[in-house]
């Protein structure tokens, strides 16, 4: 009896699972394809350069003055073409302003105008020698003109691909989902005959996505296909249906699996639906390992998003424009001359400068964080604000701190401080962020970025769990010691087999659904 409903009830389920595994098989196959078949840009990553005192000739304490600024909350120093300028934010809900280094003019429309200068430079590179004109030319040649008028030239006026509108993102949207972390970003849309957007954050100088009209038309498949954004206006309705199904295509996987050990194949010279079932039976057995992987680690992960990921938290806490003494030459001596960039920092009750380094390696860096998955570290120190002093382990400190400060839990708790430069299971491509520092508390682990002073990503035990079930058994990482490459083909095989046990399966269905519809002679 029981043997006879199990062969009912596989029939019924496998016959109400066949859609949404088919949908999710077929969106799994070509999501691989997807991630290789990206717009072609020169560069996801901007090079680290040296900072030239020759080109900052007005100390920063000057500029506050000059502009009326009585408060910072960060500052970095970046350069457009060969105009140098201090990239500060005043509030902390503010925008980023942008004052220049040479004489503490502020460069209206700024953080508009660099992020038109990152976004070409990350899809078409160098042009001109844009980026090294700096390096050639005198620090102490006369200025011959204004660098806020040039720095807008540069821009305005510059060679290549035309841009076609900037806009500023603050929110997620169809386009530029939550995967993709960073926000604010500005979207810089070109007009080329593939429409390709690029998506930067000013605030660190940083790449976040690439999107032309083909990619931006797959990614909508895959959203309606895989992860059934159609069902977006059930709420959380979605996820249950969700869950129902990879529970029902589980429990159908189970059954098949019984059936096949207790039960003997059809004769391969036996009729249309004995056939049928032979084939069913070897290629289903073939592809239940990926369901049961496929189905176990898409639930988990379909669970997980009951509670509503929150977007990364910021501490930032403004230093007293008259608080601010030092001056680049003193920044200089601290670094021995190897000053890349500085930043701003608050540890427990104290402001510190940051002041990072070129780093040791000094080789060709990876241009493509998807496929490297890892960058450099960033030696900084820190500097005592009040007295010039040097906080040993600065960094480290500065993690911990924050990590206290943004988790609500005690620094005395933390049981692990470790750097990471390089994508995992645990901490993957998705989570955009690097380098960053995991700060462990034994069973919640926080993921920290101290140039921007973020809460990256929070995980408790079960999430950790969940993050590594979903890399190793949904997206193959098991495969990561072989390349990208065969992990992709292992994935391909996985929802390839999967399409393979539908198509046959229902194939053997309408034959025994047919054979019952004749009438018996």
């Amino acid at each position: 009896m029981f043997r006879r409903n199990i062969y009912k009830w596989h029939r019924w389920v496998s016959v109400i699972v066949a859609v949404p595994v088919l949908l999710w098989a077929v969106s799994g196959f070509l999501h691989p394809v997807m991630t290789n078949v990206r717009p072609q840009i020169a560069s996801q990553v901007l090079p680290v350069e040296r900072i030239d005192s020759g080109y900052i000739k007005m100390p920063l304490a000057q500029v506050l003055k000059q502009n009326g600024i009585d408060s910072l909350y960060s500052v970095r120093i970046i350069h457009i073409d060969t105009s140098w300028f201090y990239q500060v934010k005043t509030n902390a809900a503010g925008r980023l302003e942008y004052f220049s280094a040479l004489n503490g003019n502020r460069l209206k429309r700024g953080d508009w105008l660099y992020a038109q200068y990152l976004a070409k430079y990350f899809l078409e590179g160098v042009k001109h020698d844009s980026l090294t004109i700096h390096k050639q030319k005198p620090a102490n040649e006369p200025v011959s003109q204004d660098c806020c008028d040039a720095a807008t030239d540069c821009v305005m006026n510059a060679s290549g691909a035309e841009v076609a509108n900037v806009a500023l993102v603050t929110e997620f949207n169809e386009e530029y989902k939550p995967n993709n972390r960073l926000l604010p970003v500005y979207c810089v849309s070109f007009n080329r005959p593939d429409g390709i957007r690029i998506y930067v954050e000013t605030g660190q100088s940083r790449f976040s996505a690439a999107i032309d009209d083909k990619r931006a038309l797959f990614t909508r498949f895959f959203s309606l296909v895989h992860t059934w954004g159609w069902l977006s206006f059930l709420g959380p309705g979605r996820l249950i249906v969700e869950v129902v199904l990879m529970l029902l295509s589980l429990a159908t996987t189970i059954m098949g699996l019984y059936i096949f050990f207790i039960s003997k194949a059809p004769q391969a010279n036996s009729n249309g639906i004995g056939k049928a079932r032979r084939r069913h039976r070897f290629t289903a057995l073939l592809a239940s390992l990926f369901t049961l992987m496929f189905s176990i680690s898409g639930g988990w992960h379909v669970l997980s998003h009951f509670t509503e990921e929150k977007a990364a938290v910021t501490k930032q806490y403004g230093l007293p424009a008259s608080d601010v003494k030092i001056n680049l030459e003193q920044w200089q001596t601290f670094a021995k001359g190897k000053l890349s960039n500085i930043g701003l920092a608050y540890i427990e009750g104290k402001f510190y400068w940051q002041l990072y380094l070129m780093p040791e390696f000094t080789g060709p860096t990876g241009k493509d964080l998807m496929t490297s998955r890892s960058v450099a570290a960033k030696p900084v120190m820190y500097i005592d604000s009040y007295d010039n002093t040097v906080l040993p382990v600065g960094d480290e400190t500065y993690a911990r701190s924050l990590a206290a400060a943004l988790s609500g839990y005690k620094r005395s708790e933390q049981v692990a401080a470790v750097p990471v430069t390089k994508f995992n299971s645990e901490y993957s491509f998705i989570d955009k962020r690097l380098p960053v520092w995991r700060i462990d508390y034994g069973n919640k682990v926080f993921y920290i970025e101290t140039s921007t002073a973020t809460l990256a990503k929070k995980l408790t035990a079960s999430g950790r769990y969940e993050e590594r079930c979903f890399a190793f058994l949904h997206k193959h990482h098991f495969m990561d010691f072989a390349g990208k490459a065969w992990r992709d083909g292992s994935t391909m095989l996985g929802a390839g087999l999967q399409i393979l046990m539908v198509v046959v399966g229902l194939i053997l269905y309408f034959r025994w659904r047919n054979r019952k519809r004749r009438p018996v002679v």
